[in-house]
């Protein structure tokens, strides 16, 4: 059954919200390549809840790209130059999970920086703190 659009898209920020909390864990634990990976993610999905919610469009959850999504939600939204900058995410969204996207390397030893981590942070809870203030969520997430 379809859910109502405020359901659905509450539904995108409250996983989003979840996996950013789930990949600071991982960064604080020094288990950079899944954290930098999550944090891409978490963005991802932040975007993809607001989109939702302006667009009524189950389109939005094919596009895998924060710069793409960010470009989108720019159209409909000016404070969302705020966070175009978290585009830099999206250089996340292989090389951390595959050996063979890092010639020579291994994700789990090549992504090895807490300061590329803490960008990252930084830069999906830009993302995540904006679309909770667009979307009107409750802080609590249930």
């Amino acid at each position: 059954m379809k859910k109502p659009i405020k359901e659905e898209s509450l539904r995108w920020f409250t996983h989003a919200r979840d996996e950013f909390e789930d990949a600071d864990d991982l960064r604080k634990r020094g288990r950079f390549y899944l954290a930098l990976f999550h944090f891409q993610q978490a963005a991802e999905k932040a975007l993809k809840a607001y989109l939702y919610s302006k667009l009524k469009s189950v389109e939005v959850i094919y596009i895998r790209s924060i710069g793409g999504l960010s470009a989108m939600a720019l159209e409909i939204d000016k404070d969302f130059e705020k966070i175009i900058v978290a585009k830099k995410l999206d250089i996340y969204y292989l090389p951390t999970r595959y050996p063979n996207s890092l010639p020579g390397g291994v994700p789990s030893r090549y992504f090895d920086d807490p300061k590329e981590a803490e960008e990252a942070m930084q830069l999906a809870k830009s993302v995540i703190e904006l679309v909770e203030k667009k979307v009107k969520v409750r802080r609590n997430f249930e």
